[in-house]
């Protein structure tokens, strides 16, 4: 059995929430430049390039790329043969408060979700267990801004309305979600589980690079698919029109009741965070 001190769990908290409020995962970034090379609305290649001067500056200073620096989403994959030495969710609260501290990132936390009091360090984190093989510790911190939290969505259709139902529910959310998400976005959807689990799957499915699709071919064709119809509303980036309104679809799926068939889609912006570390 291999002990971790919860004093390293905190550590690459700290270090993790810095990392990501400040530096856009190179996968995101190869998506932007991309579309700014392929956009051929001058407006929407216009817009596109103020979001890379805005990723430039952020660079420069040592600043955040987004002033929303989100609810702290962290991700433990934990070994089964290893022990955390401590309470973790202490530990993780611990890394974001001294992230956040740090690094003057703005707090964005309320006790409570009708008092709105501000905790005033952005915590508690949202934190996520998942048990592996192994002694390893892997910690992922995916900060999600509201603004395209905001617009995600979950339908619990019928298991008739099939794949046609999942894609006419994907594209209405975006369609809802108009420019108020900061297009071009970023999609993940769940599909299956239960209503709980379906929500949690769109949430994975974000942690997932651009460049790599689903393992099963049928959902990697589906994410195509739903990629290129939402990059055919014409929403553009930042809403002003253009063929770049979504920058990447990944689907996480698994299995269902016989009478189920819930779909999440959960909404990132183009500044799409997470940076994760070996512990």
């Amino acid at each position: 059995m291999r002990e971790i001190p919860a004093a390293a769990i905190t550590e690459a908290v700290e270090t993790l929430c810095i990392e990501a409020n400040t530096t856009l995962p190179a996968d995101v970034k190869a998506a932007l430049d991309r579309a700014e090379a392929l956009e051929l609305w001058p407006l929407a290649r216009q817009t596109l390039g103020l979001l890379q001067q805005n990723l430039c500056a952020a660079a420069a200073g040592e600043l955040p790329i987004c002033q929303d620096t989100g609810m702290a989403c962290v991700f433990v994959e934990l070994g089964q043969d290893a022990h955390i030495d401590g309470d973790m969710n202490a530990a993780v609260d611990e890394g974001v408060r001294r992230g956040y501290e740090k690094a003057y990132l703005r707090k964005s936390i309320t006790a409570d979700p009708l008092q709105r009091v501000n905790t005033g360090d952005n915590t508690p984190a949202f934190l996520t267990v998942h048990l592996v093989p192994g002694n390893g510790c892997k910690i992922t911190v995916a900060p999600k801004g509201a603004g395209s939290e905001n617009m995600s969505r979950l339908a619990m259709l019928k298991p008739a309305d099939g794949v046609q139902g999942v894609k006419d529910f994907v594209l209405d959310t975006v369609r809802q979600a108009g420019a108020n998400p900061c297009p071009p976005i970023v999609l993940g959807i769940g599909i299956g589980g239960s209503f709980d689990h379906c929500a949690a799957l769109a949430k994975k499915a974000l942690l997932r690079p651009l460049d790599v699709p689903n393992t099963d071919p049928y959902y990697a064709a589906l994410e195509k698919e739903l990629l290129d119809a939402v990059n055919a509303t014409g929403f553009g980036p930042q809403g002003f029109g253009g063929a770049t309104t979504c920058l990447g679809v990944a689907i996480e799926q698994r299995p269902t009741h016989v009478a189920c068939l819930p779909v999440a889609v959960n909404i990132s912006c183009h500044v799409t965070r997470r940076a994760s570390r070996e512990v």
